[in-house]
């Protein structure tokens, strides 16, 4: 998953309940807003450059690479006016810088104080270690523990999802198909451009399930057979 995509993951992993969840979401959303209400802040997308060139020159700018997507894509975020500095100030061979419709600077230390709310929710809630490879955000190691992976869910909200990272990890695993779950479409994109060789389909609407029953198909592994880290 890929940010709240995180906790979808993790109930698939059977880490949560569905309930547990949801109730994660709705709390996460709430507490992010209004960590976002403190101050103006928000995200745009950079497009090119090398990944290194780029996160200097957000840091310069006192921005966070907040999202870095791999294939040429990292998401910087921080205040209306450090953005409008990048805007204005592109880093070297960048093509584009795309500001996008979201509340706040998400998965930075703007975010901070909703990591003390959902820290306490997450400490009553019942979990268990997955039963299926878990990849975090975070760093993009396959996490086996529970209860790790529930203090790294509450951890992201403000901290940088490092996508490249778990495509690094699926490549290393032997990943030969990815699904993204509806409404897909952005992390296929991307694995197209970092994962070359691997079949992608992203599960738009339910006239997709077939195309998707027949991947897994394809693709699939017993959990048992998979690679361990």
């Amino acid at each position: 998953g890929h940010s709240v995509g995180e906790i979808a993951a993790a109930a698939v992993a059977g880490v949560l309940t569905e309930e547990t969840a949801m109730v994660l979401v709705r709390h996460r959303g709430l507490a992010m807003a209004e960590a976002a209400a403190r101050a103006e802040t928000g995200m745009s997308a950079v497009l090119g450059g090398e990944q290194d060139d780029v996160v200097a020159h957000l840091t310069k700018l006192g921005l966070t690479p907040a999202n870095v997507n791999g294939a040429g894509q990292i998401v910087a975020a921080g205040t209306a006016e450090q953005l409008a500095a990048l805007a204005a100030d592109k880093p070297e061979g960048v093509r584009r810088v795309v500001p996008l419709a979201v509340a706040g600077a998400f998965h930075t230390d703007h975010m901070a104080p909703a990591v003390s709310a959902l820290d306490t929710l997450i400490a009553g809630a019942p979990v268990a270690d997955p039963r299926l490879p878990y990849v975090s955000n975070r760093d993009g190691q396959v996490v086996t523990s529970g209860a790790e992976i529930a203090q790294r869910l509450v951890a992201q909200v403000s901290n940088p999802v490092r996508w490249d990272l778990c495509m690094e990890t699926f490549q290393r695993l032997g990943a030969t198909a990815i699904i993204e779950v509806a409404p897909g479409g952005t992390l296929v994109g991307i694995a197209k451009r970092a994962l070359p060789g691997v079949k992608t389909l992203a599960l738009k609407t339910p006239d997709d399930l077939e195309a998707a029953r027949a991947l897994i198909a394809e693709h699939a592994v017993p959990v048992a057979d998979t690679p361990a880290e």
